[in-house]
């Protein structure tokens, strides 16, 4: 007779079983060093995880140190909303809740239209809506009594004598800061922000010539509008085009540094007298 097939399942079992009965016997004698194999197992698990907590470091520190050295416009470090000063302003700017956004352009489009399109006149379209809401809450104030129902309730409106002194103190600190920029390049110290600085005059004069102030002040509020939301969407591809340029303006300018501005003779340069 055929002796019977060996069942892989019966097999198997034997062997778990065998192997926990091994295990159960020699549970006992090695309880003793369970302290000392627990505190092994955890020393190296704690030496993989500050081990892989340098090199996440290590990694964090690259990419940023990447991220550093790349070009951005205007040699900028933070983002774009942190450089527009954050805030109600930049979100404004960066579209971040477009009612409003939309709202404000909406608003200086009407004005631009009233002013320039229509020829409206400041003063004029101030008066107007001054008669406009006084002859109505003076009608309302007085018709109440007849219509049964309550007077308008006007607010009260002041200006808070700090508000007015952060502005004017803001503004001066921005006006003093102006007049020494304007001081230092009319010094003549440094001829490339003074020539820089000349083209830039020029150009906004060109432009001057072409639009009213009005119309150039609008043109700078649409752009401010509409500028960084495009930069912030399209950042690196205006980032590669920048740095192109750039480099391409540097060029140029040190060869017009060479053949021009290094042959215009230059005064002594006075040091400063110290203490």
């Amino acid at each position: 007779m055929a002796e019977p097939e060996e069942i892989p399942g019966e097999s198997l079992m034997e062997k778990i079983h065998s192997h926990t009965r091994s295990s159960s016997s020699s549970s006992s004698s090695s309880d003793d060093d369970k302290p000392s194999k627990k505190a092994d197992s955890v020393m190296p698990a704690k030496d993989d995880d500050d081990v892989m907590h340098k090199v996440e470091e290590v990694l964090h520190k690259a990419h940023d140190s990447v991220k550093s050295n790349k070009f951005r416009i205007f040699g900028r470090e933070k983002p774009v909303h942190k450089v527009l000063g954050g805030g109600k302003p930049a979100d404004v700017l960066l579209w971040r809740d477009k009612k409003e956004s939309a709202s404000v352009l909406g608003a200086a489009t009407v004005l631009w239209i009233f002013f320039e399109c229509l020829e409206y006149h400041l003063i004029t379209l101030v008066c107007h809506i001054m008669i406009f809401f006084l002859s109505v809450f003076f009608l309302w104030s007085n018709g109440s009594s007849f219509i049964n129902k309550a007077p308008p309730e006007i607010p009260k409106v002041q200006i808070p004598e700090k508000c007015v002194l952060d502005i004017a103190s803001a503004l001066r600190i921005e006006l003093n800061k102006g007049f020494h920029v304007l001081r230092e390049i009319a010094s003549g110290r440094d001829l490339k922000t003074f020539l820089s600085v000349i083209a830039v005059l020029w150009i906004v004069s060109v432009i001057g010539k072409c639009f009213s102030f009005l119309t150039l002040f609008y043109l700078t509020f649409v752009l401010l509008h509409s500028a960084p939301l495009i930069y912030e969407k399209h950042e690196d591809q205006i980032d590669a085009v920048a740095e192109k340029a750039w480099i391409e303006f540097k060029k140029q300018y040190a060869v017009f540094d060479e053949k021009v501005l290094s042959k215009i003779p230059k005064g002594p340069v006075k040091e400063k007298k110290r203490d």
